[in-house]
C-alpha cells in the first residue's frame, strides 16, 4: 500500500508521467496505469480519506473488492451421453438439445449447444474403424511366450517360440511351435499356415519383426528379400503393421493373447521331449480353441443376420448340420481364404 500512496502524491501532486513514476518506485509503466485505475473505479481522490490515509487493510479493501459471488450455472449437458446418443440412427444434435432443455429450462441456446459440442468432440483421440474383407488379411506375430521341451538325453530345457496367425474377419487362428524367431522357422511357419487354412490371403500384416521387415519406417517400410520372395510365390502382398500402431493388428494381439490362455496356460503341466510332439499337443487345443471362437461368433445377432441374409436357408441347415458332425474342425466352415494349386 506504501507504493500506492507514493503513486498517488507523484501522479496528483508532482504531476508526472507514468514512465516516471516507475522508475522512480521501481516497477512497470503497466503496474503503475493499473494502481491508478483501480482509484478511479473505487471512486477515491487526492488528499485520501482520513480513514485511507494510514489504514493499509482499509486501502486495499477499496482497491481490491472481494469478487461478486457468481450466480448458479446454468445445468452443464453430459457430452459423452450426447456423444454416445448422436450416434444412434435418427438422433440429431436439434433432438438433444430440446431433451436437455426439458430437464433444464433456463439452460443454454442451441447455438451455445452446437458449439460447445464440436470444442469437446474435437478434443477426442481420433480412430478409424477396419473394415476387414473375407480372405483378405492374415495376421501373423510370435506370442512372445515360450515352452520349455526337454532334451531326452541330457535333461536341458530349451524354449520353443509360438508363432500365431489370424484371419482378419472371422479370427480362425494357427499356431504352431518353433525353436527360433529366425527367417527359416519365420518362412517356414507361413507355408504351414497356408497350408492350415488351404489357401492363400491377399495380405499378410506382420509386425515389426527383423526376420519379416529389416527396416520399420511408417511410409516405406523395407521387406526382408526372402520373406517378399516367399509372397510373390504365394501371389500375396506384404503390408507390415505400422511402428507403434497397435491398432493396426489387433487381430493378432487378440489372438496371441487366446493362444496363450487357452494353449500355453494348458501346457506347462506336461513334459515335452521334441518338437513334433509338442505341436501335436497344440494342434489338438487349437481345434479347441477355434471351435470356441467358431461358436461365440455364430452367436452373436449380426452375424446370424448376414448369414441369414447372404446363404439359403438349405446351406444354413448343411452348415449347422456339419458343426453337429464335427466337421468344423476342419477349414471347410471357415471360407476366408482363395485357393492356391502353390500350396
Amino acid at each position: 500500500m506504501r507504493k500506492i500512496r507514493e503513486v498517488l502524491r507523484l501522479h496528483f501532486e508532482c504531476d508526472r508521467t507514468h514512465r516516471e513514476i516507475a522508475q522512480a518506485i521501481g516497477t512497470s509503466t503497466s503496474t503503475v496505469w493499473q494502481y491508478l485505475h483501480r482509484v478511479k473505479l473505487a471512486g477515491l481522490e487526492w488528499p485520501l480519506p482520513a480513514q485511507l490515509a494510514s489504514d493499509d487493510a482499509a486501502l486495499e479493501a477499496r482497491l481490491y473488492p472481494l469478487p461478486a459471488p457468481r450466480a448458479l450455472s446454468r445445468g452443464m449437458p453430459h457430452w459423452p451421453t450426447i456423444h454416445r446418443e448422436i450416434g444412434k440412427p435418427g438422433v440429431t444434435l436439434d433432438l438433444l438439445w430440446q431433451e436437455y432443455r426439458a430437464q433444464h429450462p433456463d439452460g443454454y441456446g442451441y447455438s451455445w449447444f452446437c458449439r460447445a459440442y464440436q470444442e469437446w468432440a474435437q478434443r477426442l483421440p481420433v480412430t478409424m474403424r477396419q473394415t476387414h474383407m473375407p480372405g483378405q488379411k492374415l495376421f501373423v506375430d510370435y506370442s512372445g511366450k515360450e515352452l520349455g521341451i526337454v532334451n531326452p538325453d541330457t535333461g536341458e530345457s530349451r524354449e520353443a517360440e509360438l508363432f500365431v496367425a489370424a484371419l482378419g474377419v472371422s479370427g480362425y487362428t494357427f499356431a504352431e511351435l518353433t525353436w527360433t524367431q529366425k527367417l527359416p522357422d519365420w518362412i517356414g511357419s507361413h507355408v504351414r499356415a497356408f497350408a492350415f487354412y488351404n489357401g492363400v490371403v491377399e495380405i499378410l500384416v506382420p509386425d515389426n519383426l527383423k526376420s519379416g521387415v529389416l527396416k520399420a519406417n511408417f511410409y516405406e517400410p523395407q521387406i526382408n528379400d526372402t520373406y517378399q520372395e516367399m509372397a510373390r510365390h504365394y501371389s500375396t502382398a506384404i503390408i507390415p503393421a505400422r511402428p507403434r500402431k497397435p491398432r493396426d493388428k489387433p487381430e493378432a494381439d487378440l489372438s496371441v493373447l487366446l493362444v496363450q490362455r487357452w494353449i500355453l496356460a494348458r501346457l506347462p503341466n506336461q513334459r515335452f521331449f521334441n518338437l513334433d510332439e509338442a505341436n501335436r499337443a497344440v494342434a489338438v487345443l487349437l481345434v479347441d480353441l477355434n471351435n470356441r471362437m467358431r461358436s461365440i461368433i455364430d452367436a452373436l445377432p449380426w452375424r446370424r443376420r448376414r448369414s441369414e441374409a447372404m446363404c439359403p436357408r438349405g446351406h444354413l441347415h448343411s452348415d449347422r448340420n456339419d458343426r453337429e458332425t464335427g466337421s468344423s474342425k476342419q477349414t471347410g466352415s471357415w471360407p476366408e481364404t482363395r485357393r492356391s494349386t502353390r500350396i
